[in-house]
């Protein structure tokens, strides 16, 4: 099962709230589950009271920030965002030189860094042709599915 169906899934859980998902693709099946701590309270009755007539019930739809509201600065550049949750190296070990630096020009299918994630090391390969202007992750730190990493131009 492919890394980020299992993210998705994971979010999913967190989203709605329910303690456990199983998912089963062929012969391959995946069980999340969640440590859901509930306290008891006692239930209060609450005291209804009739609504004016000609008046409906207010319903507020969720609000959802759009992400250009959230980081106006990195969505409006060009940006390779990281393909999974995991740890992000500039280089392939402590004392080597970081695959990339700032002002670097850099082709498709360049490695630009790597992702650590459940053991295994992936390379994060350059989209397209273009320059590194900034480079939005220190080494050895944990990356979000879709954060961005690099911005290129």
């Amino acid at each position: 099962m492919d890394l980020r169906k299992i993210k998705k899934l994971m979010e999913l859980l967190e989203e709605s709230g329910i303690a456990e998902i199983e998912v089963k693709e062929g012969e391959e099946s995946i069980k999340l589950s969640r440590n859901v701590t509930t306290t008891s309270m006692p239930v209060q009755q609450m005291i209804q009271q009739p609504m004016p007539t000609g008046q409906a019930p207010a319903i507020s739809a969720p609000s959802e920030t759009p992400k250009a509201l959230e980081n106006p600065k990195v969505e409006k550049k060009n940006t390779i965002n990281s393909p999974m949750v995991g740890t992000f190296y500039a280089s392939s070990s402590p004392e080597a030189k970081p695959f990339v630096t700032v002002g670097q020009s850099v082709k498709k299918g360049d490695t630009l860094c790597i992702l650590e994630a459940m053991k295994m090391m992936n390379q994060v390969q350059a989209e397209s042709d273009g320059k590194i202007t900034e480079i939005l992750v220190d080494n050895a730190e944990p990356v979000e599915f879709d954060q961005p990493l690099f911005v290129i131009e």
